[in-house]
């Protein structure tokens, strides 16, 4: 051991890294996908598309803390005035840095391709005369100015909704001279209008709705001389906040909160980079904002909303190619899946193999006179749900269903409440978990006759039961008919809905109860094995890591000489590779065509050694205040697969990778920039793209 790697004493405090700018970190990684030029055109641009729609979601979950520390001076905290400007340094550069590639990057590569969103100055006579009838037809109609009085005062703005405001010269029809006026736009008006054929010929030619508006805002205000004027956007601290103590219902309190949503406190203000000092002041006034809230933005105030433009050009050659995941190489089409898994696991690696075989063990079961019961956990369906339609199919035929429906998952609030309703209407058991936690955990129990014996059969998983995810996320389904498995999910499930005592556990861990305790029990036995000298190892995949005793675990377990690699996604607080302290912690984070999403926990000393899938990361709030569950893989053969292909596939990745460094900085891997390098996730798509039929052929046949 060099002097330099000499270990700190005992107690030594961890530096641990800010978990907001480490989720501004990962923003970051994501938007190199946007610059890569590797990465066909429209896929840059729905890379760029998606910072913008996290940091959306990042100033209405995050914000809110650090913006009230500043407007209350506070100096001590975890939230203060220094840890606001902070951060808004570090979204101000972020955002610049989308800005600059969309201006200078993007839209010249867009022009290059016969595309372009044409703006008022650029259009010629025709076009503006298009523009005009367009304007007068669709958009003049939604249209209702504001002007503001005493009678008329600043109008609720919604949340990320798109605004002008306009500075008026003269007087009114009264004689009055109020010189600021309010223009709401209508969410129902497409951002985006292609040009006909007629004006734009071979090109592939578009107007956004704020250049047609801000075209035509002098006609808005007859007799009035339009001086300055902005785009504008608010962003809205969006977390529901219920007391759930204090509710006798609470999908009513929930639906109620959703009516407010839209009208919380003021995070974020974004303007044109145009807009004037007296206008940028007036709105920060109006939503009580300090100066670093504001954004100016040389371009849409929305970015989110060109995504559209991927769904309006009609361009192959500028998308991924189109990857048909195989059907599991687990399910033997024609063969009841109830009879294989009786010979065994099998394992779904989504989305190379396809969801749909987990939508055939649910229709196999809704189909199945046999099948008595079947219980499910609802966490993110999506409104347009396959599976929720079998659901209601195995009510209609007189099963048993229980839906234990999360109805507070961030953003899918009001899909959860219309799907717990329906599922209600027709006679199906729904519950809502346990008051004060989110029901996180994704099982699917099926309980089933077999002669005089019931035999139940189950579906694991790391992601969500949706359909539209599933080929996006990367995510471990697992069907079982292990009886001491299968009996676990049984007693959580009676647990949800009587809310008695959970019994002692034969293979799966519990959040609340036992998953935290024995995550960091399992830690601390790779610790004592490596200070007693055999070869320990711990592999973790997951989301996210912050939670503070289960890093304190890893950098014990690390000093006594433990190998501990960490695959996390996004935010990640333990700084790796410190001398003394985590030098034996490698981090890792993958940014892919698809989004990772599985978690997956290894641990080896000696000869033994354990796989266990899970929905849960490693925060403090997945441990403690939500239902999550972690189970074992048990079979030799699918606890490799899963290794090599969640694990050493990702660590020997050389392409999409980032490496954390001892300053607290990622880096793109070495030889990230070769053509053929090696990425996990194209890796996948070839090995599963060469195996047996498409999902497609299989459903077909």
């Amino acid at each position: 051991m060099t002097p330099a790697a000499k270990p700190a004493p005992e107690g030594t405090e961890i530096p641990f890294l800010d978990r907001d700018h480490s989720i501004l970190a990962f923003n970051e990684r994501v938007l190199d996908w946007a610059r890569r030029k590797d990465v066909p055109l429209l896929e840059r641009l729905r890379y760029l598309c998606i910072v913008s729609s996290n940091l959306d979601e990042f100033f209405e979950v995050r914000a809110a803390p650090h913006l009230t520390a500043v407007q209350n001076g506070e100096r001590k905290g975890l939230y203060t005035a220094e840890s606001f400007e902070a951060l808004s340094v570090a979204a101000h550069r972020l955002v610049e840095q989308q800005y600059v590639l969309f201006n200078d990057e993007l839209t010249p590569a867009f022009a290059r391709e016969g595309i372009a969103i044409v703006s008022h100055g650029d259009r010629n006579a025709a076009q503006r005369r298009w523009v005009v009838e367009y304007f007068e037809r669709e958009v003049r109609p939604l249209l209702v100015p504001v002007g503001l009085d005493p009678a008329h005062p600043f109008p609720q703005v919604a949340n990320k909704s798109l605004n002008f405001i306009v500075r008026l010269g003269g007087a009114d029809a009264f004689g009055r001279e109020n010189e600021i006026a309010i223009v709401k736009v209508p969410r129902v008006l497409p951002r985006l209008i292609r040009m006909p054929a007629k004006v734009s010929g071979k090109k592939a030619l578009f107007v956004s709705l704020s250049s047609v508006i801000r075209a035509h805002l002098q006609s808005l205000f007859p007799g009035r001389e339009v001086g300055q004027f902005s785009q504008f956007r608010v962003t809205r601290h969006s977390d529901l906040a219920v007391d759930e103590d204090d509710v006798r219902n609470l999908r009513t309190a929930l639906r109620l909160g959703l009516q407010h949503r839209h009208y919380g406190q003021a995070v974020r203000l974004e303007v044109s980079s145009g807009c004037s000092e007296f206008l940028a002041s007036f709105l920060l006034q109006q939503f009580g904002l300090p100066p670093g809230a504001l954004y100016r933005v040389p371009g849409p105030v929305n970015l989110v909303r060109l995504q559209q433009l991927i769904d309006l050009v009609d361009a192959p050659r500028l998308l991924f190619p189109p990857y048909s995941p195989s059907y599991p190489s687990g399910l033997q089409p024609g063969t009841p899946i109830f009879e294989q898994l009786k010979r065994g696991d099998v394992l779904i690696h989504q989305p190379f193999e396809s969801f749909d075989g987990v939508l055939a063990f649910l229709r196999e079961a809704v189909n199945d006179p046999s099948v008595l019961a079947i219980k499910q956990t609802i966490y993110r369906t999506g409104s347009d749900s396959a599976l929720m339609d079998l659901l209601r199919e195995a009510v209609r035929r007189g099963k048993e269903v229980m839906a234990v429906v999360e109805l507070k998952a961030r953003f899918d609030e009001e899909a959860n409440i219309n799907w717990a309703e329906q599922l209600e209407s027709i006679g199906a058991q729904v519950v809502y978990g346990v008051v004060g936690l989110k029901t996180h955990a994704k099982m699917l129990l099926v309980t089933r006759r077999e002669g005089r014996h019931m035999v139940r059969y189950a579906h694991l998983s790391t992601g969500n039961y949706n359909t539209r995810t599933a080929r996006l996320y990367t995510d471990i389904s697992h069907l079982t008919a292990n009886p001491k498995l299968t009996a676990d999910i049984e007693a959580i499930f009676v647990h949800l809905a009587s809310q008695t005592k959970l019994p002692r556990m034969n293979l799966a861990l519990m959040a609340p109860f036992h998953l935290h305790r024995r995550l960091i029990e399992k830690i601390d036995v790779m610790g004592e094995a490596a200070a007693r000298g055999l070869p320990a190892r711990i592999v973790l995949k997951m989301n996210a890591l912050t939670d503070e005793l289960l890093m304190n675990a890893l950098v014990r377990a690390g000093r006594h000489g433990a190998k501990i690699d960490l695959i996390v996604r996004g935010a990640c607080m333990l700084p790796a590779r410190l001398p003394g302290l985590t030098e034996n912690i490698r981090v890792r984070s993958i940014i892919g065509r698809f989004l990772e999403h599985s978690r997956v926990f290894y641990f080896s000393a000696g000869h033994d050694e354990e796989l266990y899938l899970s929905s849960a990361d490693w925060m403090n709030r997945n441990m403690l205040r939500r239902i999550e569950l972690a189970w074992p893989v048990l079979d030799p053969h699918l606890r490799q697969r899963i290794i090599d292909e969640c694990l050493v596939a990702y660590l020997h990745d050389n392409r999409d990778a980032w490496d954390l460094m001892e300053d607290g900085q990622y880096r793109r891997v070495k030889g990230a920039e070769q053509p053929k390098g090696h990425g996990a996730q194209s890796a996948l798509m070839a090995r599963y793209q060469g195996r047996g039929r498409t999902a497609e052929e299989v459903l077909w046949t």
